[in-house]
């Protein structure tokens, strides 16, 4: 009998869960619904949009101007090639020599006449590009900048 009485109260205590569940599943469903109306209802004001006109702007030519660029000057001796004219390119200094000369032989692949030197403070510069003067270093830095962020200008005493 009690078995009986247990089994009666288990069964009476599922359809009452089940039943809340059914109705917090309704009132989600006529929520939704409300939301859906509410929201086909709502007006929507037309966005109206002005065409940009655009005005030419006068541009004035840019003069380089080399007199700030900064250049360090070193007496650097040649390592490796053809020789240096007054204003050079570095674009990599290595404190091993066999490390410039890599970097050489891989510019040199890519059709570049770089060189290496060796500077009082025993470090290696690698020349990609050398000038007789500083307005075609400073154009030629440039040129590279986008590749060797930090090259930089040396002048041969």
């Amino acid at each position: 009998m009690s078995a009986a009485m247990v089994a009666a109260i288990g069964m009476t205590s599922c359809k009452s869960s089940e039943s809340a569940y059914k109705k917090a599943y309704e009132q989600a469903q006529e929520q939704a619904a409300a939301n859906a109306a509410q929201t086909a209802t709502q007006t929507t004001t037309p966005v109206t949009t002005t065409p940009v006109t655009t005005t030419p702007v006068a541009t004035t030519p840019v003069v380089a101007d080399n007199s700030n660029v900064s250049v360090r000057k070193e007496n650097v001796s040649l390592v490796s090639g053809t020789g240096l004219k007054a204003y050079s390119v570095v674009v990599g200094s290595f404190g091993v020599q066999a490390n410039a000369v890599a970097l050489q032989a891989k510019l040199k692949g890519e059709g570049n006449d770089a060189q290496v030197v060796k500077s009082p403070s025993n470090m290696y510069r690698v020349i990609i590009s050398t000038h007789d003067d500083k307005a075609a270093a400073v154009a030629s830095r440039n040129n590279v900048r986008a590749r060797f962020a930090d090259s930089w200008l040396l002048y041969n005493n």
